[in-house]
Parts: C-alpha cells; sequence; structure tokens
C-alpha cells in the first residue's frame, strides 16, 4: 500500500475510491430523500470491505445473489441479509440455516414445494426463516404470477410456524435497456406497480407486509420515487461500468478500471495487452481503454486484449500500462482475488474479494 499505481503487478482492479465515494454519496441521497430503505445487491461486489462504506452511508442490510455470498456476508458480521433467490434442495437449505446462525437472512420463494421443503428444514433445526415472495412483474424470469397466485402462496407461508411472511419482491429488469425517452419510466412504473398491487392484495387478504423489494442501479432513481416502494436493491451503480452506462443510461462515474501492461506493438496501430478474457469480462460490454489515440476497436482472447487504433502512433510503447474501463463489473468482479483501491494515483488499501468463487 502507499505505491503508485504505475508499480502495480498486471492485470489489476482498480477502484477510484472518491469516484465510487460519490456514487455512494448520490445513492444514498436519492434513498434517503426518497425516504425508503437502501438494501444495495453485493453479486457484483463480492468484498465485505465495499459493503462496509455502503452500510456507513445508510443502507440498511443487503441482497445477495446465492447462499454461499450470504455464508461470506454474515461471516463479516452483516446480520439483515436478503437472497433474492430460491433456495433449493437440502444442501443448500442446510447452508442457508449456517447462515441463520451468524445472521437473520430473508429468502424468496415461488413455489409450494419450495415452501414445504423451508418449512420442514426449519422446523427441525428449530429455526424460524423470513420469507418473501418473488413475484414475476415482467421479466419472465422466476416468480409468481402478480395478485392472487401471490397472495396464496402468501398464505400458505403465513400458516408456517417455522416460516415468517415478511412481504414481496420483484425486479423489473426488463426496463433497464429501455432507451426511448419516457418510455422506460413508463415499463419501470407499469412493472413496479403490479408488485405494489400484489402486495396490497396481501394486506387485504389480512397478511403483514413489511417489505416490497425491487429496483436495481438500471432502473432506481425512477423506482425509489413510486408509491409502495419499502427498499431498493441497487448496488452495482457504486463502482458503475459500461453497460450502466452507455446500455442502461445510468449516470454515475466509472470507478472501477483494469490496470494493463502493454506487452506487444506488432503494428503502428495495434496495441497488445496482458489482460483479456479471464481478466475482464466483454459478455455486457467491451471494455474501454484510456487512451488519447482514438480507438478502432477492441477484441479480448483469453490472456490479451487487442487494440487496433484508427491512426498510428508510437504510444503508448512496450511496458507503458493503460486502464480499461469495465465493461460489466458483475461479471468481471469475481475473476480478481484482490481489488486496489486507489486515491490520487495511489494504492490506498488492498480489499480481498472474499466472494469470488461463491457459485451455490
Amino acid at each position: 500500500m502507499g505505491q503508485p499505481i504505475q508499480a502495480l503487478d498486471t492485470p489489476a482492479f482498480l477502484i477510484n475510491v472518491p469516484v465510487m465515494d460519490r456514487n455512494i454519496a448520490r445513492m444514498a441521497e436519492t434513498f434517503r430523500a426518497a425516504g425508503i430503505n437502501w438494501r444495495p445487491h453485493t453479486k457484483g461486489l463480492k468484498s465485505p470491505a465495499l459493503v462496509e462504506r455502503l452500510l456507513a452511508a445508510g443502507a440498511m442490510g443487503i441482497t445477495c445473489a446465492k447462499t454461499s455470498e450470504a455464508e461470506v456476508m454474515a461471516e463479516a458480521g452483516i446480520r439483515d441479509i436478503l437472497i433474492a433467490n430460491q433456495v433449493v434442495g437440502a444442501a443448500k437449505i442446510a447452508r442457508l440455516l449456517h447462515v441463520r446462525t451468524m445472521a437473520d437472512p430473508i429468502v424468496a420463494v415461488d413455489s409450494v414445494a419450495n415452501v414445504a421443503e423451508l418449512e420442514a428444514a426449519a422446523h427441525a433445526a428449530g429455526m424460524t426463516l423470513r420469507v418473501v415472495v418473488e413475484v414475476d412483474t415482467g421479466m419472465h424470469r422466476a416468480g409468481t404470477a402478480p395478485g392472487a397466485p401471490t397472495v396464496e402462496l402468501a398464505k400458505r407461508v403465513a400458516a408456517s410456524s417455522s416460516l415468517r411472511f415478511v412481504g414481496v419482491m420483484g425486479w423489473e429488469g426488463h426496463a433497464t435497456r429501455v432507451g426511448e425517452p419516457g418510455v422506460k419510466e413508463r415499463r419501470i412504473a407499469e412493472a413496479v406497480g403490479l408488485l405494489t398491487a400484489t402486495a396490497d392484495a396481501c394486506r387485504a387478504a389480512g397478511l403483514p407486509v413489511d417489505i416490497v423489494s425491487c429496483g436495481g442501479t438500471g432502473t432506481y432513481w425512477v423506482t425509489a420515487h413510486l408509491p409502495g416502494v419499502t427498499e431498493v436493491q441497487a448496488g452495482g451503480g457504486i463502482l458503475s461500468d459500461v453497460v450502466y452506462r452507455e446500455v442502461m443510461g445510468v449516470d454515475h462515474e466509472a470507478a472501477a478500471t483494469i490496470l494493463a501492461t502493454v506487452t506487444s506493438r506488432p503494428t503502428p496501430t495495434r496495441i497488445i495487452c496482458d489482460a483479456g478474457k479471464k481478466t475482464m469480462s466483454s459478455d455486457g460490454a467491451v471494455p474501454q481503454p484510456r487512451l488519447e489515440a482514438a480507438v478502432r476497436s477492441v477484441g479480448l482472447s483469453a490472456e490479451h486484449a487487442t487494440i487496433e487504433l484508427q491512426d498510428p502512433s508510437d504510444r503508448p510503447r512496450v511496458g507503458d500500462k493503460i486502464e480499461f474501463v469495465v465493461g460489466y463489473t458483475d461479471t468481471t468482479v469475481h475473476l480478481h482475488e484482490e481489488l486496489y483501491a486507489v486515491r490520487d494515483g495511489r494504492v490506498e488499501a488492498v480489499w480481498p474479494v472474499l466472494g469470488r468463487g461463491k457459485l451455490r
């Protein structure tokens, strides 16, 4: 720590701390102004050190994608964890009950069969689990149909002595990539409206609904202000990336970059670097090199990035280091063992990616 970033071995994942802190402050203020809770998703962050900064900024808990991620966060002392997924099968449910010994997790359900196996396992362990019903609000992935089907499943959860129904969850992900002015906002409102109307239907059936959880980085500035929402799960926007900025229209600064070394200059227009698909994904968007020269194209192979310049140039030279703005942080952070927190060009901290490989 303390060394200039140019002294780092590469490839290296850099986080510009002042930029990230500005993104955090912007998101936290949005939720404070809206009067709702912030439960940031950590599937693309993977590090308890990052989560600590979010909690310090006002987040009331976190969201995880997998039970193994929740284990990592619970072991770091985080208590209020939503697993925004169905935890199915004896092995995973045993792991969930282990998390319950350290924290108070919430798990999502969308089937009677899953409710029954969670109920039996929690009863046998002498535990109580908090449960939300996931509602399909238009993305057509997991979730029950809005309205009566959700109410019926919620009643089944509420009838259990080992499960506690606490609310509903949805994700308006199908609206994130809509670019037409006004259309995106309308589609978000329509999707979230299905969720909040379903929450009202549960209340009308005599069920307590404490949590109405939805929203991600691609929708949060709209979702936060819609009536009936109690919390938003947006998390990746603290780092931002090409996908969030250029595909989802998120007006955040890019805090995450990959530092790479130029290893070859075969032609005056071609630059080869030591960071390929094993370092930075290109599934959502191709990483963008920060160069003064105009770039014609960027291609990734397993271990290399190939940059083609618009015009010939002798810069950068072999041995020089350049940064790439991350294409999609959700599929890049987990490729690394540590994150380098950088301020004013120097390493301020090294944060281990303890959630790396936690897929179960």
